[in-house]
């Protein structure tokens, strides 16, 4: 006779597409974080747009100056007749999605403008005048911060002792600066730039990132599966990496969201003040500067990249903060 074969039911689990999709639809769950990431969507989409398409060119004088908002011009002219709309949109481009590096092109001028960091990159590009990377300067800016501070942070806390103190009080010194001081050292040492931009952000930065993760880090580390990889002989790399710091992202990813809308706004702080990106690309903080001495004439143009600098902090904050209350939500 004969006998069945029993069947054996393997369960699979959740996909990587479905763990994906679980951990992005936990922002959903919060009004805040859902009004928030709506908003950073809306200028993610005008960045996105403006690389195919935009009303006018951005930079041509096309139009009367100072104009009113029209049909023609939605959002008005600025003092030299170019469309305030169409400058919006490619200034979205970089600070979310476009970082341009300008490399000398045999002026010296333009060599003294590009600074240290375009001579270097031309002798390994010797036949480009610039070069495009994707993601914006704050992307960029806030990505290098946490890479340099949570291996900082991390570091200290988890080997403690003399390694400890000498990376902190490092790190605290540069607190102790201003940070729009530390910006002009940055800035007049290597040059303008989008790239010196990136670099000013990342190391002003990465102290608060630093810290944050040090103090993740000493309370990791007396966990049990902690004593269980340096049983097994695991080195301090695979530790940090490995053990920590997937235990910490939650916490170092809602702080990296508000350090996005920071980075907006010490890009629109140095545009105001002449020193941050280089033209042609309109950034936000050069669009008020240029606009501010016909204020009293006409209002819009300052108006305009204000409020694009506002909102988008805002959505970012909003974002970061239903982040953290669906983590915070989550985790107990």
């Amino acid at each position: 006779m004969a006998v069945a074969q029993p069947t054996i039911e393997t369960n699979t689990g959740p996909s990587r597409l479905q763990n994906i999709w679980k951990s992005i639809s936990i922002i959903f769950e919060s009004p805040v974080g859902t009004v928030g990431l709506i908003i950073v969507l809306f200028w993610l989409t005008v960045g996105f747009v403006s690389l195919f398409w935009t009303p006018y060119p951005p930079n041509a004088n096309q139009f009367a100056q100072n104009l009113p908002p029209s049909a023609e011009n939605w959002l008005g002219t600025d003092h030299l007749g170019r469309d305030i709309a169409s400058r919006l949109m490619a200034g979205t481009q970089v600070i979310l999605l476009k970082t341009r590096i300008a490399l000398p092109d045999g002026n010296v001028s333009t060599q003294q403008e590009v600074g240290a960091i375009g001579q270097f990159l031309k002798t390994i590009f010797p036949n480009r005048t610039e070069i495009s990377i994707p993601g914006g300067v704050a992307i960029w800016g806030v990505l290098g911060s946490l890479v340099l501070g949570s291996t900082l942070g991390l570091l200290a806390g988890y080997r403690g002792g003399w390694t400890d103190q000498i990376v902190m009080q490092i790190l605290d010194a540069l607190i102790a600066f201003p940070v729009i001081v530390l910006y002009i050292v940055v800035i007049g040492a290597l040059g303008r730039g989008d790239l010196v931009v990136i670099i000013a952000i990342t190391v002003t930065g990465a102290p608060g990132i630093a810290r944050l993760a040090r103090s993740l880090a000493l309370d990791i580390k007396t966990r049990d599966y902690i004593r269980s990889a340096e049983t097994r002989g695991e080195n301090v790399a695979f530790i940090m990496f490995r053990e920590i710091l997937p235990n910490a992202r939650g916490p170092l990813l809602v702080d990296s969201m508000l350090r996005v809308g920071y980075a907006i706004f010490t890009i629109g702080t140095l545009g105001f003040l002449g020193i941050g990106l280089q033209p042609p690309d309109p950034d936000w903080g050069t669009m008020v500067n240029d606009a501010r001495r016909f204020i009293f004439v006409t209002p819009w143009p300052v108006i305009w990249p204000a409020v694009a600098i506002s909102t988008l902090v805002i959505g970012l904050n909003l974002f970061a903060d239903g982040l953290r209350e669906e983590i915070t939500r989550f985790q107990r």
